[in-house]
């Protein structure tokens, strides 16, 4: 018999201990994440009832690549438009937790003797949350509609954005084993530049190659180019001197915003489920039980510290953000434990033999205990608003209440906000690809050049040539591009504001180009030689090509922007030519006299709720009945506008009869229109009947499309959320006035 290498053995092992754990988990209804870390403890070498993992090196490196396709997962469900959907309510709240877990854990770590490396690493464990059980206990619960659970989820985005920073950031710390503040300021620096420039390129090249490669690619051929795209990121990244998990993360988010996205995260499942639980597997391995009743004592503590300590900071934080005090704390109580990043970063410290062996046990025991009390935390909040409404004094109540309401009305932006923050992007993104294309002249063409070219002087004049010819319309950008709105207008005209700030940026920006055309001349000549070079270009850049850079930037930054939208607008457009996301459309229906539904009303056939369809509007004659009430009256030869699928209208037209062409179909006919929950409609935290929706446009909601799930027939009770797709059905010009 062939003998078969250790690895496989291996891996049937690991899979089938973790099948039957994660199916008893399932069975008790508990997270599968801890099935797969107690899979992790019976396969391991520290647990001697069942058989044991024979080589742990290669088990460790799938764990690895396991980490990688999480974190690449994770990016492909990251959307940079839903972190600006994420609103600042749930950034205060999120910034002001996590550095406050941060702090208490290197205070608690520091006070229990531990290392400054421990104590530091032990502030990253419990600072992140779990996503994992916070969606599953929501599920389970049927919170996810509740008000708190959108501040919930967005404090979980700027979670999983910080706990990746927190990766390189304790990378760079355990690397060095110094915590220079000038140096970790420079590690900061350092990633925000590369992760711009990796976010602008990728923006700017993979969405326009998929178009072009569109007709080519099939779904074998596109899971391989993105995992292909993935491992080249973060062979990237780790040449550059950051961690394989940033460049997952990144490339995943900038996959994301390609039209390509849900095909590829559902390409993603498998793979992501098969190495996320060799990952988690590997996890429960390194788990020595002697070693954690050693430390049960620094466990219950730590418990302790994150159950009470995330209540408190995401309460105060959410409060500091103007949320009511009871969604406050019931978003503090739905945090209060740790999970996958914890153990991600406790792997880290390991791998880097940066922090002593039980700190990993700790972090997987804390974790353990804070995923079973999660439900029984959400539970208890609303009674612990209650008693604590009770005990505060009703002036502070008052005051509470006050502040929350001031806090969340929003002022419309200002001229001169919309200026300054103009100004921000165009000087810091253009000089972050001047910077990198210059950078590269210096540091990799030069070099090959002079690899071919005996004359020195002559190859750097290539290099400078090649450099400037890339980079002159970010050049122009920088020290030209102005908005193009009457808000500029408005601002220089204020008197309040003398034109100082003004005329300070634009000469500051002029100065920065000026600074960047030295460094790169100076890298290549002797200062005087510099600065005539310098001199030179700017006038060539600002004079003589200045309309064809300008050209040539504008083409650019359209294709940046599409590119940027491009799955925002296929998503639309295709809507539009569907008319649905969920294939809907209207048809037209006459109701015969011997039908068996003459007479009734629409409350008695009960239509909807047998076929799932809406009746739009009902043709009598003359009479036009738009978005008839359940009262109405269905009479013969009544032509019906019906909105359903084509399954659903199928089964309805067998009821009712034959489909009806109505030609000569205009704008002030009925139509199926989308519209975007937005602050122009003010739609926001109002129900479907609240909004008045059905009297402004004598139409029906019929279906709301909300980060990536679709509500068909929503009740008349669902609040509209930020960004929400609200397909109305109803007269096109009402519609269009919302």
């Amino acid at each position: 018999m062939a003998h078969l290498p250790l690895l496989i053995n291996d891996l049937a092992l690991i899979l089938l201990v973790a099948a039957v754990t994660t199916f008893l988990f399932r069975r008790l209804k508990l997270p599968l994440v801890l099935g797969y870390v107690v899979a992790g403890l019976f396969v391991g070498p520290n647990f001697s009832f069942f058989p044991t993992i024979a080589d742990t090196e290669n088990i460790r490196i799938w764990a690895e690549i396991g980490v990688i396709i999480l974190l690449f997962s994770l990016g492909l469900e990251f959307s940079f438009r839903k972190l600006l959907r994420v609103g600042g309510a749930a950034g205060v709240s999120g910034i002001f937790e996590i550095s406050g877990m941060l702090v208490l854990g290197y205070v608690l770590g520091t006070i229990m003797g531990w290392s400054a490396m421990n104590s530091i690493f032990l502030g990253g464990i419990i600072a992140i949350s779990s996503t994992t059980i916070i969606i599953r206990t929501f599920e389970e619960q049927g919170l996810k509609e509740k008000s708190f659970a959108s501040l919930v989820m967005g404090m979980l985005v700027i979670e999983d954005i910080v706990a990746v920073l927190l990766l390189v950031l304790l990378s760079t710390i355990a690397v060095s084993q110094q915590f220079s503040g000038a140096e970790l300021l420079l590690a900061v620096v350092k990633l925000v530049f590369f992760l711009c420039l990796w976010f602008l390129g990728g923006i700017f090249i993979i969405p326009g190659a998929f178009r072009w490669a569109a007709k080519w690619i099939n779904e074998e051929t596109l899971l391989i180019i993105a995992l292909a795209l993935c491992l080249g990121t973060v062979l990237l990244a780790t040449t550059i001197g950051f961690s394989a998990a940033l460049g997952a993360f990144i490339m995943g988010s900038v996959l994301a915003e390609t039209t390509q996205a849900e095909q590829i995260e559902h390409q993603m499942v498998p793979v992501k489920n098969l190495f996320g639980a060799i990952f988690f597997v590997s996890v429960g391995m390194l788990i020595d039980p002697h070693l954690l009743w050693e430390y049960k004592i620094p466990v219950l503590v730590i418990t302790l510290a994150v159950v009470l300590g995330k209540t408190i900071h995401v309460s105060l934080g959410a409060l500091i953000a103007g949320q009511p005090l009871k969604q406050s704390i019931q978003a503090g109580m739905s945090m209060s434990q740790i999970g996958e990043f914890s153990f991600i970063i406790a792997t880290l410290g390991v791998s880097l033999k940066v922090t002593d062996e039980f700190l990993y046990p700790i972090a997987v025991g804390v974790s353990v205990i804070t995923t079973f009390t999660t439900p029984f935390m959400i539970r208890a909040a609303e009674p612990v608003y209650k008693s604590i409404e009770k005990t505060l004094p009703q002036k502070w109540v008052n005051r509470l209440n006050r502040y929350s309401s001031g806090a969340q009305h929003i002022p419309s932006e200002s001229d001169a906000r919309k200026v300054f923050r103009y100004y921000a992007m165009v000087i810091g993104l253009n000089s972050i690809v001047i910077l990198a294309l210059m950078f590269l002249g210096v540091r990799w063409l030069d070099p090959i050049l002079r690899q071919y070219i005996d004359n020195a002087n002559l190859a750097h004049v290539i290099t400078i040539v090649v450099s400037l010819t890339v980079a002159s319309p970010f050049i122009w950008a920088l020290t030209v591009k102005k908005p193009h709105s009457g808000a500029y207008m408005t601002v220089w005209m204020n008197n309040q504001l003398n034109h100082g700030p003004l005329v300070v940026l634009e000469v500051t920006r002029n100065l920065l180009a000026v600074f960047y055309l030295y460094l790169l001349m100076s890298q290549l000549f002797d200062y005087f030689i510099s600065m005539i070079l310098t001199l030179a270009v700017l006038v060539i850049v600002l004079v003589i090509f200045s309309r064809k850079l300008q050209a040539f930037y504008t083409r650019m930054e359209k294709r940046f922007i599409r590119n940027l939208n491009n799955r925002e607008i296929a998503r639309n457009t295709g809507a539009n030519s569907t008319l649905s996301p969920w294939d809907a459309h209207l048809a037209y229906f006459t109701i015969k006299p011997e039908a068996v539904c003459v007479g009734k009303t629409l409350m008695e056939l009960g239509w909807r709720e047998r076929f799932g369809v809406n009746i739009a509007s009902i043709d009598r004659g003359a009479l036009k009945i738009a978005a008839p009430k359940r009262d109405e009256h269905v009479f013969p030869n009544d032509v019906l506008a019906v909105i359903g699928t084509d399954q659903q209208l199928e089964l309805f037209r067998k009821e009712i009869g034959q489909t009806l062409t109505i030609p000569g179909h205009d704008d002030e006919e009925i139509s199926l229109m989308q519209v975007k929950v937005d602050e122009h409609n003010r739609l926001k935290g109002l129900s479907i009947l609240d909004s008045g929706i059905r009297e402004r446009t004598n139409g029906l909601v019929v279906g709301i499309e909300r980060d990536g799930r679709r509500i068909l027939n929503p009740e008349s009770n669902t609040v509209f959320e930020w960004g929400d797709i609200v397909w109305v059905v109803g007269k096109r010009k009402e519609i269009l006035k919302l």
